[in-house]
């Protein structure tokens, strides 16, 4: 017969066994928990973290950033830009000037497009001035005005730029599809039968063919002004200043200047007389003639009833 102090011992034994079964068991789940736990962090860092910053894409060659920026830079450079400019300038000798300045726009491939001089002359004295329009291509503008600046004294200078891109970009569209309508215009004409519809075809393809010419007429306007940059030169030479000394007194003034003086005067006098004239004729015909004929009514009625008397 089994003691009690034996089957003590195998209870004791038994609950060992079964407590170590036990500890195994959650050992096992909180280690594949904490396996869990750690991936998904791991996880979690590989992730691009929510910072407001924008991420860099591998630099790879191929990326997508490079070449929205290279579509970018060739837009620029693309760009169709009308440049004029005005400049005055006092010179010393408008002739010499002007030679230097044909010379000039001709060295940088460009030409003269128009030009006007006009002669004044003060007290027997004489100077000159005029303008030019000058035509030159568009990436020597910068250096062609440096050098219209260094024939003198520098007045004034205007410089203005045009973007004419969206404009171009319009016209060729339009010039295709205007192309291709054309073309289908043809094919109806060769396939038209009968006189009306060769007529109205005829029409059509005569309307859009006006068109087309007129768009580039427009476009080869456009194209060579970006291609030629337009500059407008002022020359002018000094007025003539004549050394004149007033008298101290008025008696002292020269019999002949004292004169012809007068006579300017008298002009003057008799210019502003008319000119008063022609102001006040209106208001007299408008309000004095009015009253003058009433007047002259009354005056001859009132003299013929005393006649009667």
């Amino acid at each position: 017969m089994v003691s009690r102090r034996t089957l003590a011992v195998v209870g004791l034994v038994a609950l060992v066994a079964l407590a170590g079964c036990g500890m195994t068991g959650s050992g096992s789940d909180g280690g594949s928990a904490g396996g869990y736990d750690a991936a998904t962090e791991l996880a979690a860092n590989d992730r691009p973290q929510a910072t407001g910053e924008p991420t860099e894409a591998p630099s790879d060659g191929s990326g997508g950033g490079s070449a929205d920026g290279g579509d970018g830079d060739v837009n620029i450079d693309d760009r169709a830009i009308i440049r004029t400019g005005t400049v005055h300038v006092e010179v010393d000798d408008y002739e010499s000037a002007q030679t230097e300045l044909t010379s000039t726009v001709e060295s940088y491939g460009g030409y003269v497009s128009d030009s006007r001089q006009d002669r004044r002359e003060i007290d027997n004295e004489t100077w000159v001035r005029g303008e030019l329009v000058l035509r030159v291509p568009s990436e020597d503008f910068d250096a062609f005005l440096n050098d219209t600046r260094a024939l003198g004294e520098v007045q004034s200078v205007e410089v203005n730029s045009r973007d004419v891109t969206g404009q171009l970009v319009d016209i060729e569209a339009r010039l295709e599809n205007l192309r291709a309508e054309r073309d289908r215009l043809r094919e109806l004409y060769d396939q038209a039968n009968t006189t009306e519809d060769v007529l109205a075809v005829q029409r059509e393809l005569s309307d859009v063919q006006g068109e087309i010419e007129r768009l580039e007429a427009r476009q080869q306007s456009l194209e060579d002004q970006v291609a030629y940059s337009t500059l407008t030169v002022r020359l002018e030479e000094p007025r003539p200043t004549p050394n004149r000394v007033a008298p101290d007194r008025w008696y002292d003034t020269p019999v002949l200047s004292a004169f012809m003086q007068s006579v300017d005067g008298v002009v003057v006098v008799a210019r502003a007389t008319v000119v008063a004239f022609a102001f006040a004729l209106p208001y007299f015909l408008a309000f004095a003639l009015p009253v003058l004929v009433v007047g002259g009514v009354l005056w001859r009625a009132t003299r013929g009833y005393r006649s009667g008397e």
